[in-house]
């Protein structure tokens, strides 16, 4: 008995396939979500931490990259007649965002309300206003 080569049925075992190793590496760990934003003057850096506390928020600074890292306690709850279903994440988590131009790391400005980190980062001075001269070339005559 003949049977018809189908090259899509290989394919379609390979992405099964790896299907299956990108769900399994997925992390358990759930890092905040990041709006970054440039100015001529600095990068202005926003970061959802819900239910985080600030005395639980570690903010560390380089030059092109900033680290943030944080835990998210879980509240004690006592129920008596009851089940509790919970999607909340709660535990350490850490996340470096890098940065497209270096900053003046000693000069960064934090402030976190209602669950948003805002981190005003300046540029270094030699990053602003950077301009680059182009030159011309002439055809040979």
């Amino acid at each position: 008995m003949l049977t018809r080569y189908n090259p899509w049925q290989e394919l379609n075992a390979l992405q099964r396939q790896m299907n299956g190793l990108f769900e399994s590496s997925q992390p358990t760990e759930k890092a905040p979500v990041a709006e970054l934003q440039e100015t001529e003057q600095a990068f202005m850096l926003k970061l959802e931490l819900p239910g985080v506390e600030a005395k639980d928020v570690d903010i560390q600074v380089a030059e092109k990259a900033v680290s943030i890292s944080a835990e998210r306690k879980s509240g004690t709850k006592t129920e008596t007649d009851g089940k509790v279903r919970s999607e909340f994440y709660y535990g350490k988590f850490q996340r470096v965002i890098p940065l497209p131009a270096r900053i003046q790391n000693t000069d960064v400005k934090a402030e976190y309300k209602d669950g948003i980190l805002n981190l005003t980062l300046p540029k270094a001075e030699a990053e602003k206003n950077k301009v680059v001269k182009v030159n011309l070339e002439q055809p040979a005559a």
